[in-house]
C-alpha cells in the first residue's frame, strides 16, 4: 500500500517565490527514507505538506489512498491521527508535565487510562526521560525536550512517522538510539521519514535517501 504520494507538487508561502518545485514520489508501507539536503532546501516544509499540515500551491498529495485536495478541517484530522511527526519546534503543552504531553495522542484516539499510563511509562525509558515524567516542560533542557517530542510522536505507533532533525539536539550515544527506535518502529510496521544531516547515523543504519536541492527532490539509493 503507498502511505503517501505527491505528483507533480509545487509550494510557495503566500506571494512569494515557489522553494518546491514538481515534487514527484511515493511511499511504500513500511518503508524508511531519508531527507536530506542543505538549509533552507525545504526540508520542513516538505515534512509539514506531508503531514498534511500546509496545502500545496499546485499538484496532488494522496495520503493513506485518499485524495486530500478539497478535504474539510475534520477530515484532515483524522489522516493527521495515523501520522506522528517531530518537529525541531517541539511544540510541549506548557500546562502539562512530560508524561502528560506524551499521553497526549493516546487520549486522542481514546484508550483507557491504565493503558495509556503504561504505554508512556515504557517509551519515557526508551527515550531516558523515566525520571523526568512529571517534570514542567519549561524545566527541561532543549534535548529532553526534544525526546519528550519524540516520545509523543512515536507512542501510538503512527502509520506513518516524520522526524525533523530527531538527533539535533542529542549527544551520537543518544542519537544512535533514537534512530534504533525508529527502526523498530520501521520493523513493526511503521513508515518513517528522517530529515537529517548526520552522514554518520546514515551509514550505519541504511535506508534510500532523498535529497532536496534548489527545491527539486532527488531519489539516491
Amino acid at each position: 500500500m503507498t502511505v503517501v504520494s505527491f505528483d507533480k507538487v509545487g509550494m510557495r508561502y503566500g506571494l512569494g517565490p515557489e522553494i518546491l518545485h514538481d515534487v514527484d514520489f511515493a511511499l511504500a508501507g513500511g518503508s524508511f527514507h531519508y531527507l536530506t539536503g542543505p538549509s533552507g532546501a525545504g526540508k520542513t516544509s516538505l515534512l509539514r505538506l506531508m503531514f498534511l499540515a500546509q496545502r500545496p500551491s499546485r499538484g496532488s498529495i494522496r495520503a493513506f489512498g485518499e485524495n486530500v485536495a478539497g478535504k474539510d478541517r475534520k477530515a484532515l484530522q483524522a489522516l493527521r491521527r495515523r501520522i506522528g511527526i517531530v518537529f525541531q519546534e517541539f511544540r510541549m503543552v506548557d500546562h502539562l508535565s512530560a508524561a502528560e504531553n506524551v499521553a497526549l495522542p493516546l487520549r486522542l484516539r481514546g484508550l483507557a487510562e491504565r493503558s495509556i499510563r503504561e504505554h508512556v511509562k515504557e517509551i519515557m525509558a526508551w527515550v531516558g526521560l523515566q525520571h523526568h515524567m512529571a517534570a514542567d516542560p519549561a524545566t527541561l533542557s532543549g534535548g529532553q525536550q526534544q525526546r519528550v517530542a519524540i516520545a509523543r510522536a512515536v507512542v501510538s505507533n503512527p502509520d506513518l512517522l516524520l522526524a525533523d532533525e530527531p538527533t539535533g539536539n542529542v549527544d551520537d550515544a543518544l542519537g544512535e538510539r533514537l534512530l534504533h527506535l525508529f527502526e523498530q518502529m520501521h520493523k513493526n510496521g511503521s513508515t518513517v521519514v528522517v530529515a537529517t544531516h548526520n552522514r554518520r547515523l546514515i551509514e550505519k543504519y541504511p535506508h534510500p535517501v532523498f535529497r532536496l536541492r534548489d527545491g527539486f527532490l532527488e531519489q539516491q539509493a
